[in-house]
């Protein structure tokens, strides 16, 4: 469920959300939008599928990254449970990088099912394709009462047109980070820790985690290469197209670093250090070789013991960030 940060629209095309430019010192702007975004809309429709399951599904958590998503949701949930104790009836969440919109979706579905009466959501992404497609799935809960529920094309390297302080849950989910030129990533996270007042939450993929091309399953490429000096990532496809744009990969360390001036961490793990190694594979196990229940309570086992051991988390798929904005909780004290 990989995804590109949101560039600057077209001219002429349609936008919900406002966006004010700033000058970025960075990867040229067409440049960027002509790489990240062209490749997210390029993968079409399969994406939806490859990234989060079935979108008819919310919450089947049955894909090829199903034991982080669980443990995404697993966290998330509890954050809507938490806030709904104290008795909040209005919820703000904004999704930064929100590709097809599953993970936005997920969220507002269960924050109705809570209890909550009013809840305002987000999503942005650079690929203009897949924020059709988020709106698309998303029409029939867009139109609950209640709900203000909207994707737009943005980039979140601009000014965010939410409020200081106004957003109670902030995602920036699977590799959205990745894709940030790291000379920007100081100034994107100092900007949603001015709009977050709740928690942020973040998944990027971790230096030692294994393959991935992004933007869909990696049999569907001929070749492809990330070059760790350069941060860029190229992959020429099965079907004849080359995709080249910026790909960071996470230490825990320098991931620590840039949240910790501006957030108090709450936790940073990894995320599938083994089953994602241990699945099956049908283009060579045979279907009887599934791994038993006894088998995968290990694993979760070892998942749970392992994930903030510095020897491990770095070669996790993904590392999980959770935070809280510092100066709002230094205030609170």
């Amino acid at each position: 469920m990989d995804r590109a940060l949101a560039r600057q629209p077209k001219e002429n095309e349609h936008v919900s959300v406002a966006i004010r430019p700033r000058d970025i010192v960075s990867t040229p702007r067409e440049d960027a939008e002509h790489t990240v975004g062209t490749a997210y809309n390029q993968a079409g429709e399969k994406y939806v599928e490859y990234a989060d399951g079935n979108p008819n599904r919310l919450f089947a958590f049955d894909g090829q990254y199903a034991y982080g998503d669980r443990q995404t949701w697993a966290l998330l949930d509890g954050k809507l449970r938490a806030l709904r104790a104290t008795g909040a009836t209005t919820i703000r969440i904004l999704d930064l990088g929100c590709g097809p919109g599953t993970w936005l979706r997920r969220v507002v579905t269960q924050a109705l099912g809570l209890g909550f009466t009013t809840i305002a959501a987000r999503g942005m992404d650079i690929a203009d394709a897949q924020v059709r497609r988020a709106r698309g799935l998303a029409r029939d809960l867009a139109a609950h009462p209640g709900v203000s529920l909207s994707f737009g094309v943005g980039d979140i390297r601009e000014r965010f047109c939410e409020a200081d302080a106004s957003v109670d849950l902030c995602l920036c989910l699977y590799a959205v980070l990745n894709h940030v030129p790291r000379c920007d990533l100081a100034a994107v996270l100092s900007e949603i820790s001015r709009v977050t007042a709740g928690v942020f939450i973040a998944t990027v993929r971790a230096v030692g985690s294994t393959p991935t091309i992004f933007v869909g399953p990696l049999e569907s490429a001929r070749r492809f290469r990330q070059n760790n000096r350069t941060d860029r990532f190229d992959v020429d496809l099965q079907n004849g197209r080359h995709a080249s744009f910026n790909s960071h990969l996470f230490g825990t360390s320098e991931l620590r670093a840039l949240a910790a001036p501006l957030f108090a961490v709450e936790d940073l793990r990894g995320l599938d250090l083994f089953h994602g190694r241990f699945a099956n594979d049908p283009r060579w196990n045979p279907p009887d070789a599934t791994a038993s229940q006894g088998f995968s309570a290990e694993l979760d086992r070892m998942e749970d013991f392992y994930c903030r051991d510095p020897e491990f988390i770095d070669h996790a798929t993904h590392l999980l960030l959770v935070a809280r904005c510092k100066a709002r909780r230094d205030a609170a004290r």
